[in-house]
């Protein structure tokens, strides 16, 4: 055990009457970005946080220490154990996670050295030499991580949860006219990364930039969503499958256990042993993972729910939260869904989404990075950035086909650290998508 989390945790074995939940996170980054096809800088760096939550009674504080040190930790503690009395109750805690079980233990290589700085390079300029050939420049960033998180609990819980997430990014932006495509690949495991078919799917984009830019008209349309899009609406949509949305009555899928809500040919699943994926052994609290159905064939059939909602709520325990959903692939190929759209938009990427109104799933955003109008099943045109606004719910009831491959899709945060998840998703064709207004931008 690491130094600092075992002072805390014997520092707490001498108070009585207290619970707590002790997390230890080691973070380790290589950050590489590149700007105007040329690598602009690349940063290595280490940190540690030290957080935990104390409870008293129904009571409970607490406290989050970067690069922590025993004065550190005893100022900490010292401050919980006094403000503690002071804080409200909450009605409805019960007790902290009490299952013990660990995962199958797994060897996980640090991608940092398994991928290093030369093969980052090298592969970003083959890619920046192909772009060029269309006087494309690409932007991005490669990163590798390798991270764990150590969790105790006062319950006899003692689990080690490691990761190594990998994120490239490739923007490539035309010289003349600024239009962008982009294309990502995310994982734990590089030897799924095709790079010839990384490089084809940029290209394939790039090529249809060198159409004419148009604007189209607000209202419905048929689109193709790329894989990116369809990961990104259900993890918006995952929100409402969480025993935390039923709190507080902003789920849509509140009271729609084992109903039927998608066609047939939706099913969603958080899978963290899918190997394609940035892997997770223990979910909120360290409850153990394992794959939750939560869509099956168009039934939803559980919410995500944890130790504490468990204990309030009465929904079946399992930990989940979403970090590895996958939209089951259909039977389609891309080139045949394309050819049945008489007029509608290939989408490639979303920005700047915000829910309306959870419980109904709507919301706003902008398309991005490539959205093209489709003309008696061929992409004829670059369109300039559109604003949608749309219900979840309503895309997935209007799917008419799925796509025969899913790709993993990354997304990342970088707010306390920079952080790295995957959703795995293939394309898919809407036959109703609300476009609101043109943006008169590329």
């Amino acid at each position: 055990m690491n130094e600092q989390l075992k002072y805390l945790h014997e520092a707490l074995k001498r108070e009585t009457g207290l619970k707590y939940e002790l997390y230890l996170h080691t973070w380790q980054t290589d950050f590489l970005r590149f700007y105007q096809s040329q690598t602009n800088y690349n940063i290595s760096k280490d940190s540690i946080n030290l957080s935990a939550r104390i409870y008293k009674g129904k009571k409970s504080c607490s406290f989050d220490i970067d690069t922590p040190d025993k004065a550190k930790i005893d100022e900490a503690l010292d401050t919980a154990l006094k403000m503690i009395d002071s804080m409200p109750e909450d009605p409805d805690f019960v007790d902290l996670e009490d299952d013990l079980s660990l995962a199958e233990p797994r060897t996980v290589a640090n991608n940092i050295q398994e991928i290093p700085l030369e093969e980052k390079t090298r592969i970003l300029k083959s890619l920046a030499a192909k772009a060029d050939e269309h006087d494309f420049e690409i932007f991005g960033t490669f990163i590798c991580n390798y991270q764990t998180s150590h969790l105790i609990n006062s319950n006899g819980l003692d689990k080690i949860d490691t990761q190594s997430p990998i994120y490239l990014e490739v923007k490539a932006v035309q010289r003349k006219n600024q239009v962008t495509v982009l294309e990502t690949f995310g994982g734990e495991d590089f030897a799924y990364f095709d790079e010839a078919a990384f490089a084809e799917r940029l290209l394939t984009k790039i090529r249809f930039e060198q159409n004419p830019i148009v604007d189209v008209e607000p209202g419905e349309y048929e689109v193709i969503l790329a894989p990116r899009c369809v990961a990104e609406f259900a993890r918006y949509l995952s929100y409402g499958m969480s025993a935390f949305s039923v709190d507080r009555r902003s789920s849509f899928f509140e009271g729609k256990v084992d109903a039927k809500v998608f066609p047939d040919l939706v099913s969603i699943t958080d899978n963290p042993e899918d190997p394609e994926l940035i892997h997770s052994s223990y979910g909120q609290g360290g409850h153990i993972l394992r794959p939750l159905k939560l869509v099956e064939n168009g039934y939803f059939r559980a919410f995500m729910c944890d130790s504490y909602y468990h204990h309030k709520l009465g929904l079946p325990k399992n930990g989940n939260q979403g970090a590895c959903l996958t939209i089951a692939p259909g039977s389609s190929k891309l080139e045949d869904m394309i050819s049945k759209v008489k007029k509608g938009l290939y989408i490639s990427s979303l920005h700047y989404m915000n829910f309306i109104n959870p419980k109904e799933t709507s919301l706003t955003g902008l398309t991005r990075d490539g959205t093209f109008l489709i003309e008696d099943g061929k992409i004829t045109k670059v369109v300039n950035n559109l604003r949608f606004t749309e219900k979840i719910s309503r895309i997935f009831e209007n799917v008419m086909e799925l796509e025969d491959t899913a790709y993993s899709i990354p997304f990342s945060q970088n707010y306390a650290d920079f952080s790295v998840s995957t959703t795995k998703a293939p394309h898919a064709r809407i036959k109703r998508f609300n476009i609101s207004s043109s943006t008169k931008t590329i």
